[in-house]
């Protein structure tokens, strides 16, 4: 085990050590990459065997969740996803010194994390999100729906207040609909990609006009034949459906890790 204890302070109060992941033991880091927090950590490297933790440190008494915290939290990892396995901690994974991420962390769970990046070797996540265009959607409803197209009648050009009723009611079919080519669409996107991942996972949508939102882990060698088929799928929806693939990123999705908080 090779691990560095130090007793740091900050001018604030008493420092911890965040932790963004777990990678393969022969990992470098450039030096200067910044981390979390204000003012940022210089990122370093707790080890432990064969294992590598990638840290900072951070200030407790100054607490994280600022929106370029998580940035910097994701693209940390994500762009270290793109060379070599890695599993990602949850955001704010906080422990108390450099002695015990390798005690606390990286000893107990050795066994755990070295099979999880030895399956994860050589694969990336990937999403797929795509959006319905509302134009497009709200008029496959009005075409399918007799009463949808009823009660658009009845509320074209017509006082808001005085059709309330129509508005909320209509509305109601149309989430309806929405979520119901959800489902098929969905189930579209897996049949078209199912030969190029090795598993995947669909996330709740985000917003009410989300068509498609699903997390795939792809091995290196067979990411563009995703792009093909995602682009395939996307040119045969036409106007439909606004679809994204966005990657290569950690496995958030495919790995659960998480690590006690320090107390601040």
């Amino acid at each position: 085990m090779t691990a560095q204890t130090e007793d740091r302070q900050a001018p604030g109060g008493r420092m911890g050590v965040y932790v963004y992941g777990i990678l393969p033991g022969d990992i470098e880091i450039e030096p200067g990459a910044a981390g979390v927090g204000d003012p940022p950590g210089e990122i370093r490297v707790v080890r432990y065997r064969d294992l590598t933790a990638m840290v900072s440190d951070v200030d407790l008494d100054h607490p994280l969740g600022r929106a370029e915290d998580l940035f910097t939290h994701e693209e940390l990892l994500d762009s270290s996803a793109a060379d070599l396995p890695v599993l990602p901690l949850r955001f704010g994974a906080v422990l108390t010194s450099d002695e015990a991420v390798a005690e606390e962390l990286l000893g107990p769970h050795y066994e755990e994390f070295t099979a999880a990046l030895r399956q994860l070797d050589g694969q990336a996540e990937y999403i797929v999100k795509g959006r319905y265009i509302e134009r497009a959607v709200l008029g496959e409803v009005l075409a399918e729906n007799p009463e949808a197209a009823r009660l658009g009648d009845q509320i074209r050009d017509a006082d808001p207040d005085a059709t309330r009723d129509q508005r909320i009611r209509l509305g109601e079919i149309v989430a309806s609909a929405i979520e119901g080519s959800r489902q098929a669409d969905t189930r579209a996107l897996g049949d078209a990609v199912s030969a190029h991942v090795t598993a995947s996972v669909v996330r709740p949508p985000t917003h009410e006009l989300d068509a498609v939102y699903a997390a795939f882990l792809v091995e290196t060698g067979k990411v563009e034949a995703l792009r093909q088929a995602v682009e395939q799928l996307s040119e045969g929806w036409g106007d439909r459906i606004d679809l994204k693939l966005v990657g290569p990123l950690a496995a958030y999705d495919f790995v659960g890790i998480g690590a006690q908080t320090a107390e601040s």
